[in-house]
């Protein structure tokens, strides 16, 4: 399980935990599989803004599965 602050290291398929901006404070995490990468620079220090297939869309925390 690794951090989302870089974006080489997700992909469109993977399997994430994200934490929406209204869960901030609280820091309630979500999961699901990542429709769309939101973030165009290559790092950034409170996770890689995605969009998940849900169409939810907050930064990525973890990283959970990687089998596209």
């Amino acid at each position: 399980m690794s951090e989302g602050t870089f974006r080489k290291d997700i992909k469109v398929g993977y399997i994430v935990e994200i934490v929406q901006k209204h869960h901030q404070r609280t820091g309630e995490l979500t999961e699901g599989e990542v429709k769309r990468l939101l973030t165009k620079s290559p790092q950034h220090p409170h996770g890689i803004k995605v969009q998940l297939t849900t169409g939810e869309v907050g930064r990525v925390q973890h990283i959970l599965d990687t089998d596209v």
